[in-house]
């Protein structure tokens, strides 16, 4: 905030520090803003043009309305990716009170890709996980850029397991390129380390609830991310490989990003028409790094309603929905109504295609009438 010679206080936009490829009109146009409201100019002290900033505020806000609106999937990567993006321990800090943190998997030692506890929201004790990438060089060295090893993944089971005992929710915070790929985390056991993380998950009898703030990468994600509640931010991705990844293998082309994003359908308007995740929240204008606080508050009212939904639900009634839901991924009707389950829940439903693909299969199976009355005449001697 600033004030001009009528004392009239002036309200500026937060200045960036870290611009993607496709904000060069808006990085230009903050800068200008910048230099508009220090009084210190070339010559000398000089009085604030209150005017000037407040129409370069406007056209920044619709310059980020244009091109914030029609970005494309690879540009949505690069906003998931961003650096000033807030991370997992920004948003337990903003949600949860009481937070105490828990570490270590009793087997190996503590991942710092991982932050894990136990803290309250609305007075109601809740499992928090969050993938942590870090917020400077050192602290992403540190905390691995987010790539959990298999003791943080057993760590976080040991955790859930904890949870079940006491029947309290699970809160997951995801934001990782993937699991972490070295020669010493396979030798400590990573593929069953992630398959017993995500069995843990699906086994669940409490609510768990997952929140995709950034990168939902691979294995590394699905393994805290099989939940009742899968939700994703606007500008957050979700997908089995980066697109860099993808285009070097089909392509052998990593310049071929753009052609790979649009092919994975990894961002969440896409998920949610395939029905991959139960709900998208709405970012701020200009993506969530712009205003921390209103993304917090928005994540923290997705997360009391998804908890508020659970209540009436049984033990059985909670891992069933979730069984339900990841049958339903990639089938035809997929899901019908459960039994003894009332209004969306699901239950599984073999798909019509399969229904004409056995009846077609059976045709060519059966024996044909004059084929069954040869069975029944007796043989020559």
């Amino acid at each position: 905030c600033i004030r001009d010679s009528n004392n009239t206080i002036i309200i500026v936009s937060f200045f960036m520090k870290n611009y993607l490829d496709f904000e060069k009109e808006i990085k230009a146009l903050e800068q200008e803003v910048d230099n508009l409201k220090s009084p210190f100019g070339s010559e000398g002290i000089s009085e604030v043009d209150t005017n000037q900033i407040k129409s370069t505020q406007e056209e920044i806000n619709q310059k980020l309305q244009e091109v914030y609106s029609n970005l494309n999937s690879w540009q949505k990567t690069q906003v998931a990716r961003h650096e000033d993006r807030p991370k997992a321990n920004f948003y337990i800090k903003k949600i949860f009170s009481k937070f105490t943190l828990l570490s270590g998997d009793r087997y190996f030692g503590e991942d710092k890709a991982v932050t894990a506890g136990f803290g309250l929201i609305e007075n109601k004790s809740v499992l928090v996980i969050g993938q942590e990438k870090g917020e400077d060089l050192n602290s992403r060295i540190e905390r691995n850029f987010g790539m959990m090893r298999p003791e943080g993944y057993r760590k976080c089971i040991r955790l859930m397991k904890l949870a079940e005992r006491f029947q309290i929710p699970v809160v997951s915070f995801i934001d990782t390129p993937g699991a972490y790929p070295g020669i010493d985390a396979e030798q400590r056991g990573q593929a069953s380390a992630i398959a017993n993380s995500i069995e843990t998950c699906m086994s669940l009898t409490v609510p768990n609830i997952s929140i995709i703030i950034g990168e939902g990468g691979s294995g590394g994600a699905i393994a805290l991310a099989s939940s009742n509640k899968v939700i994703m931010l606007e500008n957050s991705i979700y997908s089995v490989i980066s697109p860099e990844g993808c285009a070097s293998i089909l392509w052998r082309d990593p310049s071929k990003s753009l052609q790979a994003a649009e092919a994975m359908k990894l961002t969440a308007s896409d998920l949610l028409k395939l029905k991959i995740i139960d709900d998208v929240i709405q970012e701020p204008l200009g993506g969530a790094h712009r205003d921390p606080e209103m993304i917090a508050g928005d994540i923290k009212h997705s997360i009391i309603k998804s908890l508020k939904f659970f209540e009436k639900y049984s033990k059985d009634e909670i891992y069933d929905h979730r069984k339900a839901k990841f049958l339903q991924i990639g089938r035809d009707q997929g899901i019908g109504k459960a039994t003894g389950l009332s209004g969306d829940d699901l239950s599984y439903k073999a798909s019509s295609f399969k229904k004409l693909k056995s009846h077609i299969c059976l045709l060519y199976t059966s024996p044909s009438p004059r084929d069954r009355t040869r069975s029944r005449m007796p043989s020559s001697a």
